[in-house]
């Protein structure tokens, strides 16, 4: 049996705001089971936030999955709070997840930035659907993937939707390095920590200093 917890909001996955219950409601609310409703968060969280590595803030505001509502663009941290609370706020139990990733497809310009290849807190989501749990991440939305020849994720309720270890033409993409584990809540402190210690700054650069080729 899943622990109500994983039903209870919390300070950052704040499932019974009113936005974020509405969110899940017109999204989802005439789904006919967990799997569709699944699914349909999935896919709205990855296409209603633009993936963003500039959005990185270090205001606790800025994580609670109500204000994220409110933004255009998100990295893959803020995208795992929205869809872990609008699964709970559709009724389905569900967790954060972490783990430390190397993106294969990363470009020069961010590897120079960060001075290593090294992504840490890579955020999912462990959503239990039918009894079982099931990882997704929203973070790339399909015009991103499209634009790096990788098939954008689906989930399809039964089947983990995780990073794939190739693109589309078989290059290697995503390694996944580290697991950092599952937790009810956003562990930022723990977050903003390991980024000043691994990046030497918790913030990214401007956007002038570019990301992105």
């Amino acid at each position: 049996m899943v622990d109500q917890a994983f039903l209870a909001p919390t300070r950052f996955v704040d499932s019974d705001h009113p936005d974020v219950v509405a969110f899940a409601r017109d999204v989802a609310g005439d789904a006919k089971d967990d799997r569709e409703r699944a699914s349909r968060l999935f896919i709205a969280v990855r296409e209603r936030l633009r993936y963003d590595p500039y959005s990185i803030s270090v205001d606790p505001e800025e994580y609670r999955a109500s204000t994220i509502l409110r933004r255009e663009r998100a990295y893959c941290i803020p995208k795992a709070v929205l869809l872990c609370a609008a699964s709970r706020a559709a009724g389905i139990p569900a967790r954060l997840g972490f783990a430390d990733v190397k993106n294969h497809l990363a470009s020069e310009k961010l590897l120079r930035t960060l001075g290593t290849d090294l992504f840490a807190f890579h955020g999912y989501v462990e959503m239990w659907i039918d009894g079982r749990p099931v990882k997704a991440t929203p973070a790339f939305n399909a015009a991103l993937c499209e634009r790096f020849g990788v098939p954008a994720l689906e989930l399809d309720g039964e089947h983990d939707a995780m990073m794939q270890p190739f693109d589309g033409q078989g290059r290697r993409y995503m390694e996944y390095l580290r697991d950092r584990g599952l937790h009810l809540d956003l562990p930022l402190e723990e977050i903003l920590a390991t980024f000043a210690s691994l990046y030497g700054h918790a913030r990214p650069p401007e956007r002038d200093e570019a990301f992105h080729d």
